[in-house]
């Protein structure tokens, strides 16, 4: 297992000496990976990229890069480049300018700047914009400047804060995908904050899910999906049907779940200890039944739909079964035509369940 590149060691920060902003946080990264911090509005993931810019000081903790300490160094004594959701290119620039600042503040000879300019613009596919201003600059070729800037300095570390905010979702999907091969191709390590999930999964090798200052999981995106470790992160990640049980004792095979009894659990995921727990069951996961399939169910229910979403692809039903809310999503093609007030008999196997201990 190689060392972590960059760490973060039961980080604090607190504007106001009670409530913390961010609370005891501690992150390894390796050197080359992508991760993103995720989370909603004010869960302290910004913050966190702000300290390790330099831009904003822990409360506590220690922040490393390479084994050195990184709090003690001036922010423009960090070789760490950070890309905004604004962009914030200079307006009186040209593209050639406002990628080559960085180069000229650490006094860069005029010919290497020359190089590494014409590399960055190559980089994100702009090598024809150098003499163009800002101004005269789609939104997406303004993020490929800026992403082009926080590079061109061959940064240590890459902070990108919601880059893709203000871009269409079109355009934004298209640059996920560039943002993946500048990454692929470049091997730098990237931090990326967002709130989208889908920006997340597409593109981080591992999530950091944050909540109200405090980290719920690190893994995989895949990980994170299917086995979440709190009911936070179940529910912030994707859609999710959640149902409360209670595990009697260990060794058991089964669980009973609220407004539907005893349940089969061999080959269920998660947390078997004894006690109340949390059972995430995803849309897909669910099942219409067919006769003669009974054998590789866990529960059988009789699924009324209250209301459809239909994505194109696939449609999202959404009713209520034992007087429990759920949430399944189908093959449009095959069940597109189901309207509201319609039943379904729909189950699910053992190993379609993720248990989750409850810890309230």
């Amino acid at each position: 297992m190689p060392a972590p590149y960059l760490r973060l060691c039961n980080v604090v920060k607190s504007y106001d000496g009670t409530s913390n902003a961010v609370d005891d946080i501690s992150i390894d990264i390796r050197r080359g990976e992508f991760i993103t911090l995720l989370g909603p509005s004010g869960s302290g993931k910004t913050t966190t990229l702000m300290m390790v810019a330099g831009f904003e000081d822990p409360t506590s903790g220690r922040i490393e890069l390479d084994g050195k300490d990184l709090i003690r160094q001036k922010p423009y004594h960090r070789n760490i480049g950070v890309v905004f959701q604004n962009y914030a290119l200079f307006p009186h620039m040209t593209v050639e300018r406002n990628v080559a600042f960085p180069l000229r503040m650490r006094a860069v000879a005029e010919r290497e700047i020359a190089l590494r300019v014409d590399e960055a613009l190559t980089l994100v596919d702009l090598r024809g914009f150098a003499n163009r201003y800002p101004s005269e600059l789609s939104g997406g070729q303004q993020q490929r400047v800026a992403l082009a800037r926080g590079l061109v300095f061959r940064p240590d570390v890459l902070l990108l804060d919601e880059p893709l905010g203000a871009l269409d979702k079109n355009l934004r999907e298209q640059m996920q995908v560039e943002l993946k091969r500048i990454h692929r191709e470049v091997g730098v390590t990237m931090v990326y904050v967002t709130h989208d999930q889908t920006e997340a999964m597409t593109m981080s090798d591992r999530v950091a899910v944050f909540n109200q200052g405090k980290l719920e999981q690190v893994a995989p995106p895949l990980e994170v999906y299917h086995h979440p470790l709190t009911r936070f992160v179940g529910e912030f990640i994707g859609d999710s049907n959640f149902l409360d049980g209670r595990i009697e004792r260990t060794g058991r095979d089964s669980i009973l779940l609220e407004g539907l009894g005893e349940v089969c659990t061999a080959g269920a995921g998660g947390s078997l200890t004894p006690g109340p727990v949390h059972v995430l069951i995803r849309p897909e996961r669910l099942r219409p039944f067919e006769n003669g399939a009974a054998e590789r169910f866990a529960k059988v229910v009789d699924f009324t739909i209250e209301g459809t979403v239909n994505y194109g692809d696939s449609v999202l039903l959404i009713g209520k079964a034992a007087g429990i809310h759920f949430r399944m999503r189908a093959s449009s093609v095959r069940y597109g035509s189901l309207r509201e007030g319609m039943t379904l008999r729909v189950g699910w196997s053992p190993a379609d369940m993720h248990i989750i201990a409850k810890t309230e």
